[in-house]
């Protein structure tokens, strides 16, 4: 059953143990830890575009870096940019990490420190535009050409304009009816709520009415800032109520607006009803006339791209539609080429993977321009001068992330180095991007690429060196697995204990996520291990994850394996884990621990359950416990609505198996939680009270779905005693 795999790296994926180095705190491996910054995160350079120019941002100075080999140049110092501050009554700035240069070839540097944001000519030593926004300000976007600002106060609109007049969009925003936030809880893609028009005269923006959405009853126990006398000022905690569509329950209504500063007037498209709709992937024509978005119904299994009037709102046409008879997930607007207005290109998995698409503007696809069994990760932009697009996709290899163009005939091209995870940035004209990648065994590389270059003209920038070169590094193994189906590959990652001794014998923990959108194994630093993991192999475990059906980056089959009854599938093909784990000889197949956090904590639990005499102790953090306490687009994405899939529904809650509990188990929560609430952990310690099984507890008060800072620390030290505790 196991299968070594093979990359372009190595024969078998082991990262060597450096013996007598330096034994790691958890301070030193996690997020939050005193020294995780020092030990744990390879030194980096701040980078950005000037244009095509690329700059080096510091302390002190902001350098241009040659393109040819490297060398830097000053081009403006900290010193100078606070002189002209003062010059112009403006308060100082301590460094020079938050620039940015907007206009390429104009020696325009803009300066951004909280709310207060200035614009200046360098080379003319002076201000020439500047903004203090109001300090509450949130959801700031800001428009370069028109220098507007659109930001949010207290769920209100307003654009600020380049000539200082302050533009109130909104005076009703609440709890209840939202302006100018991301909606449909951030799914689709969606992650803000407004949008300029190319040339900033016109912006986009959503409009959320909740009034009709069930409130969750989140407490807040903070005591006010300032006591007084009265009776709301108490030491009592307070409902923060939070509106909290759940599965199959009442959801919200969304609008779409177009707020135009110069006349002061809003449109609203006419989209009709809004009931069990969902718009998304909003996107602007070259010329500023037409909005584009795709309009989802609620099943999530049909789509549409519609066409709209800017200036009216009313609808033109639709361009095509797309469905699945699962579901569609659209995730990225269309984007029109910078040459020709007439063609845009558009993402869909239609075929089975994510890939991209030429249409033009009467909804007629041309071609499609990439094909394979890989993902079309991210589209980074275009070369205008060459007529390619810039992506990434993992065609090099499942567990890679890699930087190609493409032309309009299909040609791909590989850019820059061909192993690893790759970030890359692309300068304005697209003809440079810098490339921020690592491998198995590259800490950190940056590469300055040109995108027009056959011969793929790479300049190697800058190396770091790997801050985990001084400690005991355990041996990591990547290899994969045959799934529950027989067919399909998994990828796993296997860490043996520090010192590792094979005449023993270890206990060992899974650590497991295994939801959408998610992947815990790729080509990336030590192959992508978690601080924790090298904590525990520290302690003398061996460690293992796997990456099931469901999860992300390998194609829609692959993710729709788990459809209507998420976490069976998923465990099926985590068995097969532990099914590996008990063949090694060194391995103690009685002293089995498994934990996962959100969907992890979901598997954590459901093993636990489901499978009570497989694990001897559990950690679930922050779980779904049952599908009908979890948001509706989600939730219904991947189950249908319980009034739809009732038996899925009950297959998968885990009230129904708090009474199967053997093991130990430890669930963990986050007290104000917004994404799996509370409910789900309290109802299942309910439903293990009525049962007479017996987890544990432990909360963060105040806390949300994931603990941050110190309480991070904390967090992983409560963890790891649980396993010393019982499973040791």
């Amino acid at each position: 059953m196991k299968k070594t795999i093979l990359l372009s790296f190595f024969t078998f994926f082991i990262l060597p143990i450096m013996a007598q180095k330096t034994s790691f705190s958890l301070n030193d491996l996690i997020p939050g830890g005193s020294a995780y910054y020092r030990s744990s995160v390879p030194e980096n350079k701040n980078l950005t575009w000037w244009g095509d120019e690329c700059i080096e941002q510091d302390i002190h100075e902001c350098r241009i870096v040659s393109k040819k080999d490297g060398s830097v140049q000053t081009l403006i110092t900290l010193e100078k940019i606070n002189d002209v501050l003062m010059a112009a009554d403006r308060k100082i700035v301590h460094h020079l990490y938050n620039t940015s240069f907007p206009y390429a070839e104009k020696s325009l540097v803009l300066i951004s420190d909280g709310s207060r944001h200035t614009l200046i000519d360098w080379s003319a030593n002076k201000v020439v535009w500047k903004v203090d926004l109001d300090p509450k300000a949130k959801n700031e976007d800001w428009q370069k050409d028109s220098r507007s600002y659109a930001y949010t106060i207290d769920h209100n609109l307003f654009v600020l304009t380049a000539d200082g007049k302050t533009h109130q969009v909104s005076s009703d925003g609440c709890i209840d009816l939202v302006y100018g936030e991301s909606v449909h809880r951030n799914e689709f893609g969606i992650n803000k709520g407004t949008f300029w028009s190319s040339d900033g005269t016109l912006l986009a923006f959503y409009k959320m009415d909740q009034s009709m959405v069930t409130k969750y009853p989140q407490v807040n126990i903070k005591l006010p800032e300032a006591q007084s006398s009265t009776v709301n000022s108490s030491r009592c905690a307070n409902l923060d109520p939070d509106p909290y569509p759940m599965a199959g329950e009442t959801s919200h209504k969304v609008y779409v607006g177009i707020f135009n500063p110069q006349t002061e007037k809003t449109i609203y498209l006419n989209t009709g009803d809004p009931t069990d709709r969902y718009f998304t992937n909003i996107a602007w024509a070259p010329d500023g006339k037409k909005l584009y978005l795709i309009e989802l119904n609620r099943d999530q299994n049909k789509g549409a791209l519609d066409e709209y009037d800017a200036t009216t709102g009313e609808k033109l046409r639709t361009l095509f539609t797309e469905d699945n008879d699962k579901y569609f997930e659209p995730l990225h607007p269309i984007q029109f080429l910078p040459w020709d207005d007439t063609k845009f290109i558009y993402q869909t998995r239609k075929d089975g993977y994510n890939h991209i698409y030429l249409y033009n503007v009467e909804g007629k696809c041309l071609k499609q321009l990439t094909t394979g069994a890989f993902e079309v990760m991210d589209v980074l932009g275009f070369n205008k001068e060459q007529k390619t697009i810039l992506y990434t996709s993992n065609e090099q290899d499942p567990l890679q992330q890699n930087v190609f163009s493409i032309d309009m005939k299909g040609k791909r091209t590989l850019l820059g180095n061909k192993t690893g995870w790759h970030d890359a940035t692309l300068s304005e004209s697209g003809k440079y991007f810098f490339d921020n990648y690592s491998s198995p065994d590259i800490a950190r590389n940056i590469d300055i690429v040109s995108t027009a270059n056959a011969q793929q003209s790479t300049l190697n920038y800058f190396t770091a060196n790997d801050p985990w070169d001084e400690f005991q590094v355990p041996e990591i193994k990547v290899g994969t697995l045959k799934a529950a189906d027989g067919v399909t590959d998994l990828y796993y990652r296997l860490i043996l204990p520090t010192n590792f001794d094979p005449t023993k014998k270890y206990p060992a923990v899974i650590y497991v996520y295994g939801g959408p959108h998610a992947h815990n194994i790729d080509a990336s630093r030590h192959w992508g291990v978690r601080g924790w993991d090298i904590w525990m192999a520290q302690q003398g475990y061996v460690m293992f994850c796997l990456d099931n059906r469901g999860s992300e980056n390998r194609g829609l089959a692959f993710e729709q394996a788990t459809f209507r009854n998420l976490g069976v599938e998923e465990m099926k093909d985590q068995l097969k884990g532990v099914e590996y784990l008990k063949s090694l000889p060194y391995v103690d197949g009685d002293r089995l621990g498994v934990h996962g956090w959100s969907f992890g904590g979901f598997m954590t639990t459901s093993f636990m359950t489901t499978y009570p005499d497989v694990f001897k102790v559990g950690v679930a953090g922050g779980p779904v416990i049952d599908w009908r306490f979890y948001e509706v687009m989600y939730g219904e994405r991947y189950m249908d609505t319980p009034q739809t899939n009732p038996e899925g529904y009950e297959k998968t809650s885990l009230l129904n198996k708090a009474k199967n509990l053997k093991g130990r188990l430890l669930v963990i929560y986050g007290g104000n939680d917004p994404v799996c609430v509370p409910q789900h952990t309290l109802s299942f310690m309910r439903a293990c009270i009525d049962a007479d099984t017996y987890p544990d507890l432990f909360t963060y008060p105040g806390d949300g779905h994931n603990m941050q800072g110190t309480d991070r620390v904390h967090l992983h030290n409560v963890i790891t005693r649980y396993f010393e505790d019982y499973l040791k």
